[in-house]
């Protein structure tokens, strides 16, 4: 199968290529996966260069990529709930770090796999899992939001966008930082955007009436801010700021499940989510994803697809 691979940790997206490699082998409770598309998020090209090598041990060749969607080819023996020809979604992200999903086909655990809804493209099935259950844990953790004031950090980018919209079906009163080319966006996702930069305080307060009862932080930086505006004895959390627990907030990180993916899946067909699709690269355009992703201002989500 060809399946884009990095040899060692770097920064150097160059050193990304495609290579032929033997096909995946399918495990006890595992499904074969033939990948239509992939999501791509920020921690893809942080694992590649190290970051995380403290926290997770690394076999290369690595393949990156922990989002898929795509079509059953085969299943593990023991794994009744899936079978050959099946559509379906995960977050797949595995103990080590090696059997990625930037490839035509993938081995994936089936506790963290979902059946996709026809409702769902490829590409917005490919693009969901990770951003959406990341987005989906990090509100769980704010409590009841009902009636009450969330402000998001990074509210137009692919966690961020899919928690503006799971606030608001959760009955919040949402406010999203943004540049103001993604207000209407924002606006349209049911969010009240505000420009970050300098004056964010006062404009968040000044949206709000009064301090937010909640914060979400899915693009670090953002303590001070938070802390300002939110109302004593408010919640926040964060997935790219670990200050954020000396401060009483939330440090967060999703886990596989394809019980949530499903729920994500429900969310869209009821019409209360929608996945917005930046855009799709091949294999060949992986280091050209990475970049536009390292920017940081992707509107929705990068998707490969192989």
């Amino acid at each position: 199968m060809r399946a884009v691979v990095y040899d060692k940790y770097s920064q150097d997206l160059s050193s990304l290529e495609v290579r032929e490699l033997p096909m995946p082998k399918v495990g006890p409770g595992s499904v074969l996966i033939e990948v239509k598309a992939a999501g791509v998020n920020p921690v893809d090209w942080k694992v590649m260069a190290g970051y995380l090598d403290p926290l997770m041990d690394a076999y290369f060749p690595v393949i990156p990529g922990w989002d898929v969607a795509g079509v059953v080819t085969a299943v593990g023996f023991d794994t009744p709930e899936f079978q050959v020809g099946d559509e379906v979604m995960a977050y797949a992200r595995k103990d080590v770090v090696q059997s990625g999903t930037f490839a035509q086909f993938v081995a994936v655990p089936a506790k963290a796999v979902a059946h996709k809804p026809a409702e769902l493209s490829w590409e917005q099935a490919g693009g969901l899992p990770l951003a959406g259950g990341t987005a989906q844990r990090a509100l769980d953790t704010l409590g009841d939001l009902s009636g009450k004031t969330l402000l998001v950090h990074g509210a137009a980018g692919g966690v961020g966008s899919l928690a503006v919209q799971l606030g608001v079906a959760r009955g919040a009163t949402v406010i999203g930082t943004a540049s103001e080319k993604n207000f209407d966006f924002l606006r349209g996702l049911g969010a009240v955007p505000v420009a970050y930069g300098e004056g964010v305080v006062e404009r968040v307060l000044d949206a709000a009436g009064s301090p937010v009862d909640a914060v979400a932080d899915f693009v670090g930086g953002q303590l001070e801010t938070t802390l300002a505006v939110l109302a004593q004895g408010g919640a926040h959390v964060s997935i790219a700021d670990s200050g954020v627990v000396e401060h009483g907030g939330r440090y967060i990180w999703v886990r596989p499940d394809g019980e949530e993916t499903a729920r994500l899946g429900e969310l869209f067909v009821q019409g209360k989510l929608k996945v917005e699709v930046a855009a799709s690269f091949g294999l060949d355009a992986v280091a050209e994803a990475f970049e536009l992703s390292q920017r940081g201002h992707v509107r929705g989500k990068l998707v490969i697809v192989p």
